[in-house]
């Protein structure tokens, strides 16, 4: 591994691409059509990563609010790099699949993996089905449930997915039919926790295998606490300057390990009774076929009250509806059903909670 950045290569597509091969990019890449315009972000980013300044742009994903752009320093990325690195046990020459959208942390963390660790770069461009046009699994995949779940349903990309020798998802949650179709694999498979302020995850979750737990485990040089309000408390100096108070309400166990329970500001607060999002969503994701987020909404009764966005089908069974949501305790049932066309997501494929109000909001106005 190296940390000078003058010095950093890895190879992309059998290339090898450094410092002194900036102005060979086009050669090397050959950006043409839908592949040449992601090509061309990953030149970009490369032209950016190995210019003199000392800080990157990145954006957030706005899952929860409005995204930002904030400037982050090279040198905390390579940080992170080493720590997942050392963590899994990468090195020199083994394969890396880029398949995220470089506009975001995640992208640029696998390019930075690359550079740091001398590691083989495989880009293709961001899509529902990242090894389809590959003929070999790569060393190492960072992917998003999405992505797993789409190559699990064709038999040679499930292949490629259990052959993949280091196997990351993050971006959103990870439901029990999609864990227990990755608990036989026979390599590592891990789910990450993290977010843009701390540089990609800064802790995973073993998925499969005899390891595998319901407990995070944190990378090196990682502390964590709890805030008064019981959301998780991340001091990480080597890829976060301060300690970052999240909203994400959190336990931690006596080996240093933590679980997520849900977002501070994913409760709602409906005639006095706090509901968790996440609690309504993994109840009913095994009852529901169609994509759906729970939300909600100003009510004059309540203060809030509960709402189901549902993605529209071309034949909605009513009974099987009224089932799941019969299944519920009557404090987590929807007093409101919204169809939608498309369920709304952030660019990273998560559910775009701040989207999701703005829908049941107008939808509740509009009703009044």
């Amino acid at each position: 591994m190296t940390t000078d950045i003058s010095r950093q290569t890895c190879r992309i597509n059998g290339q090898a691409v450094g410092a002194d091969d900036l102005s060979r990019l086009p050669e090397l890449l050959q950006p043409t059509g839908e592949d040449g315009r992601f090509l061309a972000e990953l030149a970009a980013f490369l032209h950016e990563w190995f210019s003199p300044t000392t800080t990157v742009t990145v954006h957030t994903s706005g899952s929860t609010g409005l995204p930002k752009e904030l400037q982050v320093e090279k040198q905390r990325m390579m940080n992170s790099a080493r720590q997942t690195l050392e963590f899994l046990s990468l090195h020199e020459g083994q394969t890396a699949l880029l398949c995220m959208p470089l506009r975001y942390i995640a992208g640029k963390m696998v390019v930075v993996r690359a550079l740091t660790g001398g590691l083989d770069l495989l880009p293709v461009t961001p899509c529902g089905h990242p090894l389809a046009g590959l003929d070999t699994a790569p060393d190492f995949a960072a992917l998003i449930p999405m992505q797993v779940y789409n190559s699990l349903q064709a038999s040679r990309e499930a292949d490629l997915l259990r052959q993949t020798k280091h196997l990351i998802i993050g971006g959103g949650a990870i439901d029990a039919d999609l864990g227990h179709a990755l608990a036989d694999f026979p390599n590592a498979v891990w789910s990450t926790y993290g977010m843009t302020e701390t540089l990609s995850h800064i802790a995973l979750r073993r998925l499969n295998g005899s390891s595998a737990s319901d407990w995070y485990t944190p990378l090196s040089g990682v502390d964590l606490s709890l805030s008064d309000e019981g959301t998780l408390v991340i001091n990480a100096p080597a890829v976060c300057k301060e300690p970052l108070v999240t909203n994400d309400l959190a336990l931690l166990n006596r080996q240093g390990q933590f679980r997520i329970l849900g977002r501070r500001d994913n409760t709602i607060n409906t005639g006095g009774i706090k509901v968790q999002i996440e609690e309504v969503e993994a109840a009913l994701r095994p009852l529901l076929a169609a994509r759906f987020l729970i939300t909600s909404a100003p009510d004059p009764k309540f203060g809030e009250r509960i709402v189901l966005l549902l993605e529209r089908q071309p034949a909605t069974d009513g009974t099987t509806m009224a089932g799941a949501l019969a299944s519920l305790p009557p404090y987590w049932r929807p007093k409101q059903t919204i169809e939608v066309e498309r369920i709304p997501l952030t660019g990273t494929g998560k559910p775009d909670r701040a989207a999701a109000r703005q829908v049941a909001q107008a939808a509740s106005a509009a009703r009044s």
